[in-house]
């Protein structure tokens, strides 16, 4: 990666954002819709509808970086539920990006009785 994530907080948006969108657009997404502010020390996660590009948009002293990163195969492991926003952690952020489904790393343990 381009950027040194540390000392940034991670936010992705489940589902999917019209990739035309660029970074005024998609930091009105995060204000309105994620309601968090994108002028924060933040990195904000977006994916494309077929989950093969996926948009970072973060604010550094006077302006938005953009930067997205394209599949040549296959597809990004992304959540598609609409929540409004999931914080991840920088491990999940390398997982992601490197294709690894971190969603689904652990089986979700559920006890039904003490017996």
């Amino acid at each position: 990666m381009l950027f040194d994530t540390k000392g940034y907080r991670l936010y992705l948006r489940p589902g999917h954002v019209d990739f035309r969108k660029g970074s005024h657009a998609l930091a009105l997404l995060v204000e309105q819709e994620m309601e968090l502010s994108p002028f924060d020390k933040c990195m904000f996660l977006f994916c494309s509808r077929h989950r093969d590009k996926i948009k970072i948009l973060l604010w550094e002293d006077n302006g938005f970086w953009l930067l997205q990163k394209n599949l040549q195969k296959g597809r990004f492991p992304w959540p598609r539920s609409m929540e409004s926003a999931r914080a991840i952690s920088n491990d999940q952020l390398i997982m992601l990006l490197s294709g690894i489904d971190c969603w689904n790393l652990l089986p979700v343990l559920r006890y039904e009785s003490m017996g």
